[in-house]
């Protein structure tokens, strides 16, 4: 990595902190203000478009979103790949008005972040202490069927930070909700974000995710010992559509991560020789017509 590479990477990681302050501040304001005035359930939704523009601004990012239209109808459970300090980025784009999330007990006590999810209404979990988890989701789930909200949650439990197309096992506490509320599962997949934020290889890029959500899935025939095989066709299913968005096209300010760079070169020349195919078998086309791969990963990442 270059000086001025890794000078962007140290500088653009003060500004995620930077910005991860601030709007945990500004989401305490947000949520007592909320609070007094009897509409907590929107201090987290208010939140986390604060913080789509300030990430958007400081870091010159970019979400897409495929499917918005299955979030119309609440309610339901979101279960999202999770990646990277950058899923609240992505968060701030899509998160419904009226959606919580669930989050481990430890972040309740960061400064500022912590206390805004605190305020907010977030359920917070002790997975040491399985009954008293079990308690705190029963009672989201009672709140999300009565007021017709939604509930998100990331299954793998941490952040992964993989620069691999794939996900970590589902934890099953979103499904075993599901099961017993019968209300839908709406699966969330996410590009593969270790190009434009990871730690391991000094990744900080500007750039582009690519947000899928696909359609809702009913819970309502269900049975309780059929959770964990539902929750393995649930995961399958996101890693599936995974592989199939890829990485998300990076403007290559500081490095890019060699799983990210060997996939963009497959993509690439499996275009090349399709082109050369096409080419081949075709009739009547012109020599002097060029292909521009606008959506290419190794055009947007190099």
């Amino acid at each position: 990595m270059s000086v001025i590479a890794r000078f962007l990477y140290y500088l653009r990681s003060v500004l995620v902190v930077l910005a991860l302050a601030s709007g945990g501040l500004y989401g305490v304001i947000v949520s007592i203000i909320c609070t007094l005035i009897g509409k907590q359930h929107l201090a987290q939704w208010i939140t986390a478009r604060c913080f789509y523009h300030v990430m958007k601004l400081v870091l010159g990012l970019e979400v897409t979103v495929i499917g918005e239209e299955n979030l119309a109808k609440k309610p339901y459970i979101m279960v999202a790949n999770h990646q990277s300090t950058l899923d609240i980025f992505m968060l701030g784009r899509i998160f419904p008005p009226g959606c919580t999330v669930t989050a481990k007990k430890s972040l309740k006590y960061v400064p500022f972040l912590g206390w805004f999810m605190a305020l907010s209404g977030t359920y917070f979990l002790d997975r040491t202490k399985r009954q008293e988890a079990i308690d705190t989701l029963n009672k989201g789930l009672e709140n999300v069927k009565k007021n017709k909200r939604a509930l998100w949650v990331f299954p793998e439990g941490t952040r992964s930070y993989t620069s691999e197309l794939t996900m970590a096992p589902f934890k099953k506490g979103a499904f075993h909700l599901a099961q017993q509320g019968k209300i839908p599962i709406v699966p969330v997949v996410v590009s593969n974000t270790s190009t434009l934020m990871s730690p391991k290889y000094g990744v900080l890029n500007r750039g582009r995710m690519i947000v899928k959500i696909l359609k809702p899935i009913s819970t309502e025939n269900l049975t309780k010992d059929k959770i964990g095989e539902f929750a393995e066709q649930v995961r399958d299913q996101m890693v599936t559509t995974l592989k199939e968005i890829g990485y998300s096209p990076a403007i290559n300010d500081t490095t890019l991560p060699p799983q990210a760079i060997e996939y963009a070169a497959l993509q690439h020349d499996r275009k090349v020789n399709k082109s050369k195919n096409e080419h081949a078998t075709s009739v009547g086309i012109s020599n002097d017509v060029s292909t521009n791969h606008e959506e290419s990963s190794i055009k947007k990442m190099n």
